[in-house]
């Protein structure tokens, strides 16, 4: 009887011990691969070579000759897919990953975002035949990422979210993810240093992503320094000027800003409800994604008044009218966080179509609010066409500087 008694006591300790094992494996199984930016990458496709000849071609073509000095390196450049967010759902979107060649160490990363763009063809992700005078920074020596941003590229079926922040930031955080992953998996290798550059819609875009790098940890990304010129950081600001200007010489912007909220924040108002006629019926036929901006500027009209639906522009002024409008641009805006890493900003004094006083203002507030690595460099003279070379010229010794 003790014998059979053993028997079963080993019996029943061997299948606990196995039970536990066979539970501890389930576990093991079922638990979630940290994200590590494979979760966001869809392909990296090798669209050439150019030289470094070439490539000071584009820059003296494209008015950059003082950036001749800089461009000292071939580069490959790649269309890169990969994954963001929008309205809770994944979609693929896209952009250019420029990777220079024989550098003598490993390079540092640059994200660069882009102005404003209407026209498909223009993505970054065409390039060569698009061209955004940021690739000028990968023959310089850098490692290049430009996003195309949602509505361009793969993703040019959604309308572009044009300056929703949310949006914006996951644009550029999870290309730098997924293009991280990439370059590690292909064994390219990259120094530890990230910078930020981005001009016009970019410098909004730019400082949206510093925000979100700043604030959110679980990114896993350093940055090194920002450098962000003529973006329309103050919505609110921006919406007082053109609320009181009799003139604007881009009404392409304003048509666009409207139809973006109406379409990302799903209020699905009649554009009569904004607009006066014939530009409510036109401005869908303007935003189809075949027109450059002077084209879009010659179907609406320089005068807000002409614009703009009556009661709307009248509801602009009034502090209790269009509370969803004014909700969305504050909400939009910078008005209640403060920079962390080195950062400059760059605005052109007589800029026609980004108010001057809104890199102002929010440089400023910036300062009140105790930053302490935020310097604001004015563009005297400098329109908004004419003020990004003296940006980008500014903007590569000190980023150089700052890569050791």
């Amino acid at each position: 009887m003790k014998k059979y008694t053993k028997l079963v006591s080993w019996w029943f300790l061997i299948c606990v011990l196995l039970l536990g094992s066979c539970q501890q494996d389930d576990s093991d199984n079922n638990v979630t691969p940290e994200p590590d930016g494979s979760e966001l990458f869809v392909s990296a496709d090798v669209k050439s070579t150019i030289s470094k000849t070439i490539l000071q071609g584009y820059a003296l073509t494209a008015g950059y000759g003082r950036f001749l000095p800089a461009i000292k390196y071939d580069v490959t450049f790649y269309k890169f897919t990969y994954k963001t967010t929008y309205k809770d759902n994944p979609i693929e979107v896209s952009g250019l990953l420029a990777i220079p060649q024989n550098t003598p160490n490993p390079p540092a990363i640059v994200s660069a975002q882009h102005g404003t763009m209407f026209a498909d063809a223009d993505a970054p992700s065409n390039f060569p035949a698009s061209f955004t005078g940021f690739e000028l920074f990968a023959a310089a020596g850098y490692i290049t990422l430009i996003p195309d941003f949602i509505g361009y590229g793969v993703s040019q079926n959604t309308f572009h979210p044009y300056y929703d922040q949310k949006y914006s930031a996951l644009t550029v955080v999870d290309m730098l993810k997924a293009a991280k992953w990439y370059l590690k998996d292909a064994n390219i290798a990259a120094n530890n240093n990230l910078f930020l550059v981005g001009y016009s819609e970019g410098g909004y875009v730019t400082m949206a992503a510093q925000k979100e790098i700043e604030t959110n940890p679980a990114h896993k990304l350093t940055l090194t320094a920002v450098a962000a010129g003529a973006g329309g950081y103050d919505l609110t600001g921006m919406l007082s000027g053109i609320a009181t200007t009799t003139t604007y010489v881009n009404p392409s912007f304003l048509a666009f800003i409207i139809q973006a909220y109406n379409t990302t924040y799903d209020w699905k108002r009649p554009l009569t409800d904004f607009f006066q006629e014939p530009y409510a019926t036109n401005i869908p036929t303007l935003f189809d994604g075949t027109k450059e901006i002077d084209a879009i500027n010659q179907g609406l009209t320089t005068s807000p008044a002409a614009l703009f639906n009556p009661t709307f522009y009248a509801n602009l002024q009034n502090p209790t009218g269009e509370q969803a409008l004014k909700k969305a641009l504050t909400d939009n805006s910078f008005l209640d966080w403060v920079p962390k890493s080195p950062t400059r900003l760059y605005h052109g004094t007589a800029d026609e179509s980004v108010f001057y006083s809104t890199s102002e203002s929010t440089y400023n507030r910036f300062k009140a609010a105790g930053a302490t690595n935020v310097e604001f460099f004015p563009i005297e003279g400098g329109m908004h066409r004419t003020s990004i070379e003296p940006m980008m010229t500014n903007a590569l010794p000190w980023i150089e500087s700052l890569n050791k």
